[in-house]
């Protein structure tokens, strides 16, 4: 699947579910594993959950078979890996704690922010 229509239904998901400070890192040529990673908050385990199983079930509809899903269990951080695209959906507090954002040497600002946020 072309990268852009991907991230767009990325993107779509999320909104859908109402997900919270999506923030997009172009990680391209910083690391072998993805070109982007988008970041996103939900406001309990249960709306972690829901995001990310809402982004695998988009994505699959669209044809781009997820690669992986992890952290399902506990639901504080779910990463979901869409090749080009990684998709972390965490608890305000996890998301805070690990700072993903400054551990890829951006930060908020630097991010891409959805407009819409």
């Amino acid at each position: 699947m072309q990268f852009e229509k991907l991230k767009k239904v990325v993107i779509t998901a999320i909104e859908d579910l109402k997900g919270e400070k999506i923030v997009q890192l172009n990680v391209k040529g910083k690391t072998s594993f993805t070109d982007l990673m988008i970041i996103v908050s939900g406001t309990s385990s249960r709306h972690v959950k829901s995001i990310a199983e809402n982004v695998v079930e988009k994505a699959k509809q669209a044809d781009a078979t997820p690669l992986g899903l992890e952290g399902e269990e506990q639901s504080e951080w779910v990463l979901v890996d869409l090749g080009d695209i990684v998709v972390h959906v965490m608890q305000p507090q996890v998301r805070e704690f690990y700072g993903l954002e400054k551990l890829w040497g951006m930060d908020e600002a630097a991010g891409k922010r959805v407009a819409n946020q």
